[in-house]
């Protein structure tokens, strides 16, 4: 272990390497996390390995269960929308509030954030897909000036990271994806605050429509 390394920075160091693995489906739902294993994998000691998966657990990836510990979680139809209900209520507040804000700077972020994840389901990498969504919906509601919101919206989308690369395995998904997010860019660029949000509105719930028949499809494959 580097000297200058401090156990804050293995843990987070940790949480990357393991959120990434789940969310790659390296660690399919229903593994078994051992402490001792991860920590022989990474090389550092139980006790990061141990703040990792709590951090993990407040994300919703790993759930804790007694006399088992750390266990990737399933996917299931309540906590889709439990999660969703919200992004629809509170990311239309956010866009709403951003919109009249949002300045030429601000676009070309947006639009330079767009052609990278345009370049990323062009190139199959879906490591990237969940990312990127993440900082384009941020870059859109950045201008907004309700912090509260802000704070639980950018959890839920931490959150999403899982549920985007899982809803955008289809090409249909994915080019809908790249056309709804265009569609809003061009909308929040003109100004245009009740289209837009009715747009957006509309985005999210496609993806959650995507999530629950997919859900539906695995529950008959396990029948």
């Amino acid at each position: 272990m580097h000297p200058d390394l401090q156990p804050r920075t293995l843990a987070g160091i940790v949480v990357d390497r393991l959120r990434e693995q789940i969310l790659s489906n390296a660690y399919p739902a229903g593994t078994q996390l051992r402490q001792d294993a991860l920590a022989a994998s990474f090389g550092v000691s139980r006790i990061p390995v141990r703040e990792a998966l709590i951090q993990l657990e407040a994300e919703g990836l790993v759930r804790m269960v007694p006399h088992k510990g750390a266990v990737v979680t399933e996917l299931s139809r309540e906590e889709v929308n439990d999660v969703f209900d919200l992004r629809v209520l509170l990311e239309t507040r956010l866009f709403r509030d951003a919109i009249g804000r949002l300045d030429k700077a601000d676009f070309e972020v947006i639009d330079a954030i767009q052609a990278r994840f345009e370049a990323a389901i062009r190139e199959r990498d879906p490591a990237r897909w969940g990312v990127l969504n993440q900082q384009l919906h941020a870059a859109l509601y950045a201008r907004a000036s309700l912090p509260e919101t802000s704070a639980v919206v950018a959890s839920l989308l931490q959150k999403t990271d899982r549920y985007t690369r899982v809803q955008l395995s289809s090409d249909a998904a994915r080019r809908r994806a790249r056309r709804e997010h265009a569609r809003l860019i061009e909308l929040a660029r003109r100004g245009a605050i009740d289209e837009a949000c009715d747009c957006l509105r509309e985005h999210v719930e496609s993806v959650r429509a995507d999530l629950l028949r997919m859900l539906d499809k695995r529950a008959k494959r396990q029948l």
